[in-house]
């Protein structure tokens, strides 16, 4: 690897950094200590800062030589409500906070780039660190572009990047077209009649039309969508009933739709509403059904997945750069792409055994109570941005 050696000798600062970040977790719009700490970090470097962009977002702003050209780094910052689990010196400070899928790694990984950057300014033109609120449902990326982001900023591209428990540390994966599926989610109510359990002829039971609601909803994956799209539609939450005795009025049901393209959606959600209502009709109950689309899908530009793939290459080696398999997860990143180019890629966050003394006996896994950033990854995702940076701004426009 062709890892910059002052980010490296940089290592243990930025490790301190990552840590007590993830001892003070905050969550979506509430990151007011971490968009604190890495202000004070930026303005050290000498780089000025833009603060409450998407409500408690960083803009940081460097500039070198006198081009107009432009790029954007972006990181996510916030935190998941879930309890951790690990009791080592780190763990957080706050009872049900975590950062559970490593944003502080990636604000670390941002910083020791940025300090980089500041430093020696290798290039012509501006790289605009973009410190993001919200990744974790709130939408902090939309958020910071309706704020005026890409008009108060004007960069060419942005590029971003998550960590991935598994592909070992000093390893990458991308791909060009889509790598993270839309994330979208549904409410069906079902409005019968009650009646005692006993004599269900006199009313109309909610539960099993449900049912066969649910069991319906299946084909649309399997006979509706074309086999070569990807779609996932799946029942997480149901809710009915009140006492064993008695048939209720009501039946709800929730749950998630995930799919790569818009043209799949679209077919998802209308037969979902069809066959529920027609399902609903059949046997004299009222259906109501409402689809709510969150994060559309996360799509690599082809020019821009073959340039990261040249610069990651220079970086690490080819057989350290890999094709990645898509996920239907979802990523706010999406919004970012529809509004510029750029690519959205993947650092190895390793197996796990990273992890010191007092983890929890869960996996390394995004999510999970027990995970852990890898602090072995942050010189080398920090490298990553300031080749990227570099190299864009070196590229024909």
């Amino acid at each position: 690897m062709n890892l910059l050696e002052p980010i490296l000798a940089d290592a243990a600062t930025f490790q301190a950094i990552r840590r007590d970040l993830h001892a003070h977790p905050e969550t979506r719009f509430e990151e007011t200590r971490t968009a604190e700490r890495i202000a004070a970090h930026l303005a050290s470097y000498g780089i000025p800062v833009h603060r409450g962009i998407g409500r408690t977002g960083v803009v940081g702003v460097i500039r070198g030589g006198d081009s107009p050209r432009a790029v954007g780094l972006r990181a996510d910052i916030d935190a998941l409500p879930i309890t951790e689990r690990n009791d080592f010196a780190h763990r957080s400070a706050h009872p049900g906070k975590m950062h559970a899928c490593g944003h502080d790694g990636h604000t670390a990984m941002l910083l020791a780039a940025a300090k980089h950057l500041a430093a020696h300014r290798r290039f012509d033109g501006t790289v605009y660190l973009v410190f993001q609120p919200a990744e974790e449902g709130g939408a902090g990326a939309r958020e910071m572009i309706r704020d005026g982001l890409f008009e108060r900023f004007p960069m060419e591209a942005i590029f971003g990047a998550h960590n991935w428990p598994g592909l070992p540390v000093g390893q990458f994966a991308l791909k060009a077209g889509p790598v993270f599926a839309s994330t979208n989610e549904f409410r069906l109510t079902v409005r019968g009649r009650g009646a005692h359990a006993a004599m269900p002829h006199n009313g109309i039971d909610p539960v099993p039309i449900a049912c066969q609601i649910i069991q319906a909803w299946q084909t649309v994956i399997s006979r509706n969508l074309r086999p070569i799209d990807a779609g996932v539609i799946s029942v997480t939450m149901l809710r009915a009933g009140e006492a064993i005795n008695v048939i209720p009025e009501t039946c709800e049901l929730q749950g998630t739709v995930r799919a790569f393209s818009a043209d799949a959606l679209d077919l998802i959600e209308r037969r979902m509403q069809h066959l529920a209502r027609s399902i609903g009709d059949a046997h004299d109950a009222t259906v109501e059904f409402s689809f709510v689309r969150n994060y559309p899908p996360t799509v690599n530009p082809a020019r821009e997945a073959e340039f990261t793939r040249q610069v990651l290459t220079e970086l690490v080696g080819v057989d350290q750069v890999h094709e990645f398999e898509p996920t239907m997860g979802a990523e706010d990143f999406s919004f970012f792409l529809l509004e510029k180019p750029g690519c959205y890629f993947l650092i190895g966050n390793g197996d796990g055994t990273h992890r010191p003394d007092g983890h929890g006996a869960g996996p390394c896994l995004l999510h999970n109570p027990s995970y852990d950033f890898n602090d072995a990854a942050i010189p080398v995702g920090a490298s990553a941005w300031v080749k990227i940076a570099e190299a864009w701004l070196r590229s024909p426009r």
